[in-house]
């Protein structure tokens, strides 16, 4: 008895005396693949909602520990003291940080200096409009 592929998918291994594998046999029957059922994966015994991986009685007991009672949650609240947020600078006020940054060659790089010397939009216009001028000027003659 020696395994060949199957001749019409040729991806799964028949016997010779066999003539499609099985998948093949299903489709050309018309039958559709039983899709495998996912366990819950907290009980690991009913199958899991779809969309969830957990069961319906799981998820219905996971709800019920997650609700507190209203007088057990008004003690777990925490409260804040507002009274020293005034004390602290706003972050408008705080100086931006531009860190040293070197090349390969141990070279501080001009990368970030370029960054504290940006050019206002007019300075940008001004300059687009002098470029523009020059282009101008170069067709003409």
């Amino acid at each position: 008895m020696q395994l060949v592929k199957c001749p019409r998918c040729d991806l799964n291994y028949i016997r010779e005396d066999e003539k499609y594998c099985k998948i093949c046999l299903r489709e050309l029957k018309g039958e559709k693949n039983p899709d495998e059922v996912e366990l819950c994966s907290v009980c690991n015994e009913e199958p899991a909602l779809p969309g969830r991986d957990v069961c319906l009685f799981c998820l219905k007991e996971m709800n019920k520990s997650n609700s507190l009672p209203e007088d057990q949650e008004e003690e777990t609240t925490e409260t804040v003291d507002t009274s020293n947020i005034g004390d602290m600078d706003s972050v408008s006020g705080m100086d931006e940080i531009i860190p040293e940054v070197e090349d390969d060659a141990g070279i501080p790089s001009q990368e970030f200096g370029e960054i504290e010397n940006e050019l206002s939009l007019e300075d940008v216009r001004e300059d687009e409009e002098r470029e523009a001028e020059k282009d101008e000027s170069e067709d003409e003659e």
